[in-house]
């Protein structure tokens, strides 16, 4: 189900992610639900939400940090 708005995400990264890296959650897992649509395409038996939610996770983590303090920052 690949959502409309960043707003739309799992409350367990919308509550912690900031404004920018709910974009990417959003986007990475749109995307994702596109190319995985076929269970051959995908690792092992994981369906197509769980491999969208960790390629979201995949795609934040490559632009964000999670901070000493519990927050995402931006990678420098």
């Amino acid at each position: 189900m690949p959502y409309d708005s960043r707003d739309d995400i799992p409350d367990s990264a919308r509550k912690v992610l900031p404004p920018h890296a709910r974009t990417i959650y959003k986007e990475a897992f749109n995307s994702a639900w596109d190319e995985y649509d076929k269970p051959g395409d995908r690792r092992g038996d994981s369906s197509r939400e769980e491999t969208g939610h960790a390629v979201a996770w995949k795609a934040v983590e490559a632009k964000y940090k999670k901070g000493d303090d519990g927050n995402w920052h931006p990678k420098s």
